[in-house]
């Protein structure tokens, strides 16, 4: 009789462990089938050039697209003074503070940017001059039979002349292109502006209106997925506005001290570029570096102390202080989705690559929370 017991119980271990392999199975079989749909969904995307008319519908639809970004970012700043004050009056409030400190730093620093421009622009040849002089130096510094036997050293002048041919001859054609785009630009952005008081005026309303559209058993789900997305998102990019304004001032007095020409063009670069994690400070970086070296080794060797102890600073206080861990992604994941994004969407899709990333991971969460398709941490 206790033989039989024992057996018995051998056979219902024998049974969770048959039913818990194959609820594995099942998981890792939904995982894969998500990621052929993710993969078939980006090839369709791609052959049917389905992401071209997405891209031009962004352009169209942009002011609203900013309009909202900008509700979004302020909404909780209203939300707080409207416990004191009527929503209108906050939102003119809030608006006219951020419109406010918009025009102090335009003020303070696009006149010097603009006068840095033109005086890089009127220096460029003697830079061009100054570069082919550098190479020149590292060439006679090194065996000159290897690189002539293949022209290299031609090649890189044929470069290097082309550049500034290309620059001299179409510059007032990319003028004109770049006055064009700033104009357009400008108007996309004094309409988002407009539309975006207007959202932000009903924000509160236009989510409610969502939230009633949908099903009583989504309405719960919907509020704990949109909380979380923002929680994520809004510290992100309020905090990512911060560390590009330290790094811009930081890197501004670093390149001064330098002695870099034009050095606040440079700084805005450097801090643009930051926005893309790990690559954007080196791409940044070589534009100042390289026309460092073309004045000077000691301007050259300035700059990139001044960036690097830039970098020192945002790695070590600027991000762990303002940052912290907000988007709780792995190094490997951000550098994976940087490729891809790259790859599909250019300099643009690196920039929103890390946000979209999150957002992804959130979205997942949530899901993987409610249908269980992945266990996570199982015993």
């Amino acid at each position: 009789m206790f033989h039989k017991k024992n057996d018995k119980e051998v056979d219902i271990r024998s049974l969770n462990d048959i039913i818990h392999t194959s609820k594995r199975l099942l998981n890792i079989g939904y995982f894969m089938a998500i990621v052929c749909l993710i993969l078939l969904g980006t090839y369709l995307l791609q052959e049917w050039k389905i992401l071209n008319y997405i891209a031009d519908l962004l352009r169209v639809i942009s002011p609203i697209f900013i309009g909202f970004i900008l509700a979004w970012l302020c909404a909780p700043m209203v939300n707080k003074l409207q416990k004191k004050m009527p929503r209108l009056v906050s939102c003119l409030v809030v608006y006219l503070g951020m419109l406010l400190v918009v025009i102090l730093i335009g003020y303070a620093f696009i006149p010097s940017i603009i006068s840095q421009i033109t005086e890089f622009i009127q220096t460029l040849p003697s830079i061009v001059d100054e570069l082919k002089e550098f190479t020149d130096g590292i060439f006679k510094s090194m065996n000159n039979s290897l690189f002539e036997s293949y022209n290299v050293k031609d090649q890189i002048y044929l470069s290097i002349e082309n550049l500034a041919t290309g620059m001299t001859t179409n510059l007032p054609e990319r003028l004109f292109d770049i006055g064009k785009a700033l104009i357009s630009g400008g108007l996309n952005i004094v309409l988002g502006i407009m539309i975006g008081f207007y959202i932000l005026f009903d924000f509160d309303k236009i989510n409610q209106k969502i939230h009633e559209m949908l099903p009583n058993k989504w309405k719960d789900g919907y509020k704990d997925l949109c909380g979380r997305i923002n929680e994520s998102l809004r510290s992100y990019i309020q905090g990512l506005f911060l560390v590009m304004f330290l790094v811009f001032i930081t890197q501004s007095i670093g390149l001064t001290i330098a002695g870099v020409k034009a050095p606040l063009v440079f700084a805005l670069f450097c801090a643009i570029t930051d926005v893309i994690p790990y690559v954007g400070p080196y791409i940044g970086a070589v534009p100042a570096v390289i026309v460092g070296f073309t004045m000077s080794p000691i301007v050259g060797i300035c700059c990139v102390i001044s960036i690097v102890v830039v970098q020192l600073l945002e790695n070590n206080f600027y991000q762990p202080l303002i940052m912290g861990h907000t988007m709780k992604l792995h190094p490997v994941t951000i550098m994976i989705g940087l490729l891809v994004f790259e790859h599909f969407f250019g300099i643009v899709g690196m920039i929103v690559a890390t946000p979209a990333i999150a957002c992804l991971k959130v979205i997942f969460t949530f899901i993987n929370e409610k249908a269980n398709l992945i266990r996570v941490n199982e015993e």
